[in-house]
């Protein structure tokens, strides 16, 4: 899941999205007054400032999460060390905190409660008032914010008016474009363990690591090749300046390629495939998921 996360933060984060901009050429001014220039992105920035916490000890700007107001949960303190289930559930989609969340005074406590406590509130509330002029002023917002917000309103708007396939290809042509390297993503902390427990798992004969070749082992710096086996079936092969380096090497290969398997393009369906006109010639048929991390 933190792979996960990652990947979905480099594709559609922030700073992705603010280089996309940049790459477009939309230039960044001044917050709108009562006319908007057409082609620009105007904002109102966040106020340059260096203050303390109320414990005197961090910077604000430096822990974005001080400024937050919601739920109250634990997991929003700075200090609280979330795990996985809690970015799962309580975060966002790239697993950070919700740091512009506010809470409403005149919510409701709970989704579905009643917004009123008795009838002539009820009635009064019933009467219609006229409208008032609004006298929100714009929210400040750094750059970066502003920049994705831009980018995700452009493809709404395109889904909206153009439809799902102009989105789609819109998608593909600026986003799923870019190169990223998934396999430098992951980072196994013991992947012999994890790689014994996959095989134990799934059925497997248990790994054995065998020596493939070697080079200069009398030398100062030799260079051994090691393939991890699962009965006739080469899992993963590593190379290095050890055997155990060797080995580990030849294990995280072998776990990368069982997270980072991915079928044939022909095999895959998307329900959005099958929508409309030109989804007619196609059926869908539902994907393999994946049982699950290896818990260790």
């Amino acid at each position: 899941m933190p792979v996960l996360f990652a990947a979905q933060y480099a594709y559609v984060g922030p700073a992705t999205l603010a280089v996309m901009r940049q790459e477009w050429g939309v230039e960044v001014v001044a917050a709108p007054g009562q006319e908007v220039d057409p082609g620009l992105l105007q904002l109102k920035r966040v106020t340059p400032g260096n203050a303390l916490s109320e414990d005197g000890m961090t910077r604000v700007k430096d822990m974005p999460t001080l400024r937050r107001l919601g739920s109250g949960r634990r997991n929003e303190a700075w200090n609280y060390r979330r795990g996985v289930s809690s970015r799962i559930v309580y975060d966002d989609q790239f697993g950070d905190l919700q740091t512009d969340q506010t809470q409403d005074p005149d919510a409701p406590p709970f989704a579905g409660a009643p917004l009123t406590s008795n009838l002539s509130d009820a009635v009064s509330e019933s009467i219609p008032t006229p409208p008032q002029p609004s006298t929100q002023s714009t929210e400040a917002s750094t750059v970066e914010s502003a920049s994705a917000t831009f980018i995700r309103a452009l493809t709404g708007a395109l889904h909206l008016h153009a439809g799902p396939a102009a989105t789609k290809a819109f998608h593909n042509a600026h986003v799923l474009s870019r190169h990223l390297a998934l396999h430098t993503l992951f980072a196994f902390t013991h992947p012999t363990r994890d790689l014994s427990r996959l095989c134990s798992r799934e059925n497997f004969e248990p790994p054995v690591a065998r020596l493939i070749s070697e080079t200069g082992r009398l030398s100062r710096s030799p260079v051994f090749v090691v393939g991890v086996f699962s009965g006739e079936d080469k899992l993963g092969e590593g190379a290095g300046g050890s055997l155990n380096e060797a080995r580990v090497r030849a294990a995280a290969a072998a776990l990368r390629s069982w997270y980072l398997y991915s079928p044939s393009p022909e095999e895959v369906v998307l329900p959005s495939d099958v929508e409309g006109e030109a989804g007619k010639m196609k059926r869908w048929k539902p994907q393999m998921v994946d049982v699950g991390e290896i818990i260790t």
